[in-house]
Parts: structure tokens; C-alpha cells; sequence
């Protein structure tokens, strides 16, 4: 498949995906950036890497907006501060010149992707993980 039609299929899955999806595949994008700008700072493309953080930052930040804190409560709020935590450990890591961080930030990401996976799709085991408040905080 070539990048037009890649990038058409791409989009295509962003405007028919629920709320669900949209937000597991805003974890799958961020991890992905930050894999990607650790890959260009080894290889010295500094400007790709720039570019790959920015993203990675750009979607920690809407889904720090996509929070509703009044639906949500602790759990929000709890997230509002990882991501937070997670836009400062990015930055540091970039300004240190430490690509590690940008390793722990994706592990951090890929927790939290495979908890909504267990909350939005089943096998969560827990009453509070499946409650109306969990799931509706984020999807509002």
C-alpha cells in the first residue's frame, strides 16, 4: 500500500473508530512517537526526533483534555496528574539527552493501554473497573 492510500486508510479508521477505540489508538500513536524519536536521536536526526516528541506530547495532551473530571473523579483526576508526570519525564529526557526516558514513558503508555483494553473490553475482573464511572469519564 503506498503512503497515500496508508494515510487514507489511516484516517478512515480515526473517523469511523468509537470512543473506545479513539482512545487506545491515541496510546498505540504516543508509544509509537516515542519509539520513533528514540530511534532518530541514535541515529542523530534530531529534527525527526523533535518532531516525534512533539507528537507523542501533542497526544498525551488531548487525552489529558478528554478528561471529565466531573464523570470521572479520583480516576481522572489520577490521570490528569500521570500525564502531567508523563509531558515532564518527555521533556526532561529530550533536554538530558537521555532516550530512556522516552522507553520508560512508552512502558508507562502501554500499562495504561492494556488497562482501558481490560476496562473497555472485557476480562477486567473488577466491579470498579467495569462501574459506569470508569468507563464514562473518558468518553464523554
Amino acid at each position: 500500500m503506498n503512503m497515500v492510500g496508508h494515510e487514507a486508510y489511516k484516517q478512515t479508521n480515526i473517523l469511523t473508530a468509537d470512543a473506545k477505540r479513539l482512545v487506545l489508538m491515541c496510546y498505540e500513536e504516543a508509544i509509537n512517537n516515542l519509539r520513533v524519536a528514540k530511534e532518530n536521536y541514535l541515529n542523530k536526526n534530531y529534527a525527526a526526533k523533535g518532531k516525534a516528541v512533539q507528537k507523542a506530547l501533542d497526544i498525551i495532551n488531548e487525552l489529558r483534555v478528554a478528561l471529565d473530571f466531573e464523570k470521572g473523579g479520583d480516576i481522572a483526576k489520577n490521570l490528569d496528574r500521570l500525564y502531567i508526570f508523563l509531558t515532564r519525564h518527555i521533556l526532561n529526557a529530550d533536554l538530558k539527552k537521555d532516550f530512556r526516558g522516552f522507553e520508560q514513558a512508552a512502558s508507562i503508555l502501554s500499562d495504561l493501554k492494556s488497562a482501558w483494553e481490560q476496562v473497555f473490553y472485557g476480562n477486567a475482573g473488577s466491579k470498579d473497573l467495569n462501574s459506569s464511572e470508569t468507563q464514562s469519564f473518558l468518553i464523554s
